[in-house]
């Protein structure tokens, strides 16, 4: 996300940085930059106009004129106004209500209403400790329903059946009060949705507000639609009390125009994001956070808590040990490796949390999709048990058969054994006496999937 954004603000905001001096000119001339990055973001037009008076007002005035680095203090009024934009601190869901706490989803057809129920369900009983019940009221989709009783399965989490016959107020009312027989924390209650907003789908919700008037009502609105969610959202929240709002897609979201306007066109916050397919992957929102990742500054705290939440520990440290007391690395111990970042959503996903990372070259990017770590996987698995633990073995026919079974080619079959062999060298030096100094040394200039042994979460 923010890709596009990044790259016009970071050449933007280099030329000034090492400015000794900022006058009215060369301000001018950056927040005209700043202003196209943003239209070009397909950030709404009023948001963009607030943004570059404020920045304005705050760079023309005495916090920069006396700072002994102007440039610099430019770039935090940029990343503090970014922030504001987008609502300043993550805002958590307000549960503290007479069990169960009801949280209403609604949204347009295809923004990801019924896969974020799903994910939001998971989330809070995994992260905040929470018993969930999840209902359909959506009586339009009968997939809809399916899909969600699925995605329970899944996160297990409750279950409230419904079907097309019953009205969306009754099934409501009825799973609210199974969940209060059953002790259980939270009620997510999926709406139906449609694809515009209408009179009728407005009406409806709103009755369904009424009846159940839930402690949350959740926006759930795709980031890719740009400011037209934003406007979306604006028209739901005139019908009913929004709470907040869920980003979804944002991983296929290149510009962020969403993000930067949803909070300044309709007051509300945005508490989530959906950061990819998996039922996992749905991440609070922390403005200050998103600043610094359009900035290029990085992400580390988001980084750090997916680690902790995502890495099995305990597998970690058996490979950790092993390498230590010299006991080797091997191809299992690598694709180990490559599950664990797989379960993190893959390299680019952790490096984009990363001070600097979008400044790498494409051709190195190109090597660190989840493609890439697919095929590594592949190769991995259609070796032989024995092949695993002696890559050395690997000739002519094997490469052969490995390549047939794992549908790649041989020159792929090359590619991975000479990065596992760096690796395994950059493993040895850590044995002994300021080995992870030795180590990391050893990984200057190294291509990406090379940097997984040492530079990834578990050592």
């Amino acid at each position: 996300m923010f890709e596009n954004l990044q790259e016009r603000l970071g050449k933007t905001l280099k030329n000034i940085s090492g400015r000794g001096r900022l006058t009215e000119d060369n301000i001018k001339d950056t927040l005209r930059e700043v202003r196209m990055a943003f239209l070009e973001a397909d950030v709404a037009l009023p948001v963009v106009r607030e943004f570059v008076k404020q920045v304005k007002e705050r760079a023309v005035g005495v916090e920069v004129t006396k700072s002994l680095s102007p440039g610099q203090v430019f770039i935090k009024i940029v990343r503090e106004e970014l922030e504001k934009a987008m609502g300043e601190a993550n805002e958590e869901l307000s549960l503290n209500a007479q069990p169960p706490a009801v949280v209403m989803m609604a949204g347009l057809q295809g923004a990801g209403k019924t896969t974020s129920v799903g994910k939001l369900a998971k989330f809070l009983k995994e992260r905040k400790k929470k018993s969930v019940l999840v209902v359909s009221a959506d009586v339009y989709r009968p997939a809809a329903i399916k899909q969600l009783e699925t995605l329970a399965t899944e996160v297990d989490v409750d279950f409230f059946p419904s079907d097309i016959s019953q009205k969306p107020v009754d099934i409501a009312t009825a799973a609210i009060s199974h969940a209060k027989k059953k002790f259980i924390d939270v009620v997510l209650v999926d709406t139906a949705g449609r694809l515009h907003v209408d009179n009728e789908m407005m009406g409806e919700i709103k009755d369904l507000h009424k009846a159940i008037n839930p402690i949350e009502t959740l926006f759930v609105v795709d980031a890719m639609t740009g400011q037209d969610a934003a406007n979306t959202a604006k028209a739901f929240d005139e019908a009913l009390p929004l709470t907040g709002v869920i980003l979804t897609k944002t991983d296929g979201d290149a510009r962020g125009g969403a993000a930067l306007s949803i909070r300044h066109i309709t007051g509300k916050p945005i508490k989530f994001m959906g950061v990819g397919e998996r039922t996992d992957a749905l991440e609070p929102f922390h403005p200050d956070r998103i600043a610094s990742r359009i900035l290029g500054m990085g992400d580390v705290l988001s980084l750090i808590e997916e680690v902790e939440m995502k890495v099995d520990k305990e597998q970690a440290a058996k490979v950790a040990q092993k390498v230590f007391k010299g006991d080797g690395f091997t191809l299992d111990d690598f694709a180990e490796q490559l599950k664990q970042m797989k379960n993190m959503g893959g390299m680019m996903s952790m490096l984009d949390k990363l001070p600097g990372m979008q400044n790498l070259p494409d051709a190195v990017k190109g090597q660190m999709g989840d493609k890439t770590f697919v095929q590594m996987e592949a190769i991995i698995s259609s070796m032989t048990k024995k092949e695993r633990a002696r890559p050395e073995i690997i000739k002519g026919s094997r490469k052969k058969r490995i390549a047939a079974g794992s549908g790649t080619q041989v020159q792929e079959i090359n590619k991975l054994l000479k990065q596992f062999t760096q690796m395994q060298k950059m493993m040895k030096k850590m044995k002994g006496k300021g080995g992870m100094q030795k180590m990391m040394r050893g990984m200057k200039g190294m291509l990406p999937p090379g940097m997984m042994g040492g530079g990834g979460p578990k050592f």
